[in-house]
């Protein structure tokens, strides 16, 4: 039983780009042992059918034998875009009341037939808005064979699946914000998607993920001046917006996508103002490895006028001898799936 309970537990998380992976003891300040970042060879992150699973599951097989992972328990995390989240408002109610509601509202707010649905759901907060008791409940849903196929990836591993969330929920867990922090948008640049991120009173408000992560940037001037994939992405990395820096040439060609990205958090601070007479997102806090795109703060200060923040998810683990990672704002998703306590 002790063997059992010291087993360290293992954090993954599956991106297009790279795999993520954090393993130790979990909890509200976890002790990690390892931490590091691999490339994703298949540039997938959850399955659409068998050929895909089949590529996957060899993948993880190669990472479990190759740098010898432990057994036991395992946390994962579903990208925001095979999941759909909703934050809703209910009347107070009883749990037995809660329980018959919750399946009226998925059938409203979350879009997945009701035969394929697999849904989870948690009472945020009990407030008050409009001088009226109001029940804020996260919904989360997620169709059953994209999580059957999700899961038969690590069928043939000696290992449990004990957390499974969406990356929305380890973001926000790894961010931090807490009750007496002003309403805050967490933005997590992606390497496919943006996903914004509203907390107020410390709780989750709302969350909206958008399509156009930071691959476009490098899929911009991979097309645009005819560089190959590996050239165009160290283009992004090391000249970004700063237009002192080739002329300017590579801030030209990125800032229509930056501006789509700082126009969706707009959108997002617009929604939550009209919600809440008199409330406004008073700071944006920037996650994701994208972030250290050069000019990208200074510009998002200038267009956003709010306090711009980084991420900083290594700030509330143990790392023992770890070595500095070199972009700790890419982390936040499976450091927060370690910071999980109650399984």
């Amino acid at each position: 039983l002790q063997e059992i309970i010291n087993m360290p537990a293992t954090a993954l998380d599956i991106g297009t780009y790279s795999i993520k992976i954090a393993i130790g003891r979990p909890g509200a300040r976890p002790h990690l042992n390892k931490v590091f970042e691999l490339l994703n060879p298949t540039k997938l992150a959850v399955p659409q059918d068998a050929a895909q699973q089949e590529q996957l599951t060899q993948v993880m097989k190669t990472l479990w034998h190759d740098y010898a992972l432990p057994k036991g328990e395992l946390r994962l995390s579903l990208p925001e875009s095979v999941v759909s989240t909703k934050v809703i408002e209910m009347p107070p109610l009883s749990t037995a009341e809660l329980v018959s509601a919750v399946s009226w509202q998925a059938e409203r707010h979350i879009p997945i037939p009701k035969e394929d649905l697999m849904l989870e759901y948690q009472v945020l907060s009990k407030t008050k808005k409009n001088n009226q008791e109001v029940m804020q409940v996260l919904l989360i849903g997620v169709r059953r064979p994209i999580l059957d196929r999700y899961l038969a990836m690590f069928a043939d591993l000696p290992v449990d699946p004990a957390l499974i969330e969406t990356q929305s929920l380890s973001i926000f867990r790894s961010t931090a914000v807490a009750p007496s922090d002003p309403p805050t948008l967490i933005a997590h640049l992606g390497n496919n998607e943006l996903i914004l991120i509203v907390v107020r009173n410390g709780q989750l408000n709302f969350v909206v993920s958008h399509l156009g992560g930071s691959s476009l940037l490098t899929k911009t001037l991979h097309e645009s001046i005819n560089l190959d994939e590996e050239a165009a992405s160290q283009y992004v990395r090391t000249y970004g917006l700063d237009e002192t820096q080739f002329g300017g040439k590579v801030r030209q060609l990125l800032m229509p996508h930056v501006a789509l990205w700082f126009k969706n958090i707009q959108l997002s601070m617009q929604y939550f103002a009209n919600q809440y007479q008199g409330e406004v997102i008073k700071r944006i806090i920037f996650s994701g490895g994208a972030v250290l795109l050069p000019g990208l703060v200074a510009q998002a200060s200038a267009d956003l006028g709010v306090e711009i923040l980084i991420a900083d998810p290594i700030s509330s683990v143990s790392m023992g001898n770890i070595k500095q990672l070199n972009t700790p704002t890419a982390y936040g998703v499976v450091l927060g799936l370690m910071e999980q306590e109650d399984l």
